[in-house]
C-alpha cells in the first residue's frame, strides 16, 4: 500500500510542479510518519523515501534507533523546551520553533553539544486560535532576536493551513507564507536565509507546491488513516 500510496503522490507533485513552471528537485516530501510502526516507514524507506517527520519527541528517539541512519529525521510537531535536550544531533531540522524561549533552550542544549540546530519558524498564517505559532505580524521581530544565536540558523517558515474541503482555501495562507519569506530575506539579516516554505499537507499539498512550497509534509496520502487509539 505504502509504495502505491507514493507512486501516486509523486505523480501528483510533479503535476503541480509542472503547473507551476517549477523543477521537481525544488520540492522535498516530508513522509509523516507519527504514530504510524516502523514496518511502514521501512517500506517507505525500501521506495526511496529518505525525509520523515514526526510530532513526538519520545516517538522520534524511539524510532531513530530502530532505523537506517541516513534518514533525515524532522521534528514538524510542537516541541517543548524540556524535550529539546532530546532531540539535538537526531534531527536535519525542527519546523515548529514559535517563540523566543524555546529557541533558547535549543541555543542552550545545541551549544552543549557543540552543534548548529537548523530551524524553521512556524507561523499561524490563518490566526486560529486553536493553533501554534507565530501571528504574521510576529515573524520578523523574532526572526531578528534568533539570529543573535549562534547555534541555531534560521533555514525557513512552517505553517499548518487550516483543514478545509477546498484546498484552493488555503491558497491566500501560502502566499502569506511566501511574502513573509520575501520580506525577510530583503532585510539581510544576518544568520537568516529563509529558503525552505514548509506548507501544504496530505489535504492541500498540490495548491502548496503551486505557491511555492519548498517542503511538503504528507501523511495520510502515504501512509493512511492514523489510528490514535494504538
Amino acid at each position: 500500500m505504502v509504495r502505491e500510496n507514493l507512486e501516486l503522490v509523486e505523480q501528483k507533485i510533479q503535476a503541480a510542479c509542472q503547473r507551476a513552471h517549477r523543477e521537481r528537485s525544488e520540492v522535498t516530501l516530508v513522509a509523516v510518519s507519527k504514530t504510524k510502526p516502523v514496518s511502514m516507514i521501512q517500506e517507505a524507506y525500501d521506495s526511496g523515501i529518505r525525509v520523515f517527520g514526526e510530532n513526538k519527541v519520545q516517538e522520534l528517539c524511539g524510532k531513530y534507533d530502530l532505523l537506517p541512519d541516513d534518514i533525515q529525521w524532522h521534528m514538524i510537531g510542537h516541541l517543548q523546551r524540556n524535550k529539546v535536550k532530546y532531540l539535538i544531533g537526531k534531527t536535519v531540522l525542527i519546523h515548529s520553533i514559535d517563540s523566543l524561549r524555546l529557541a533558547q533552550a535549543i541555543q542552550d542544549e545545541a551549544a552543549k553539544k557543540k552543534t548548529i540546530v537548523d530551524i524553521l519558524l512556524e507561523v499561524n498564517a490563518a490566526e486560529e486560535e486553536s493553533k501554534f505559532g507565530l501571528a504574521p505580524s510576529e515573524v520578523l521581530p523574532l526572526a531578528e532576536q534568533i539570529a543573535q544565536f549562534p547555534n541555531i540558523r534560521i533555514k525557513g517558515l512552517m505553517t499548518v493551513a487550516p483543514f478545509t474541503e477546498d484546498p484552493e482555501d488555503n491558497r491566500k495562507y501560502f502566499r502569506t507564507l511566501k511574502q513573509l519569506a520575501v520580506d525577510i530575506n530583503d532585510k539581510n539579516i544576518d544568520n537568516v536565509h529563509v529558503n525552505i516554505l514548509s506548507m501544504g499537507m496530505t489535504n492541500d499539498y498540490e495548491v502548496a507546491v503551486e505557491e511555492g512550497a519548498t517542503m511538503i509534509r504528507v501523511g495520510t496520502g502515504i501512509f493512511g488513516e492514523r489510528d490514535y487509539h494504538v
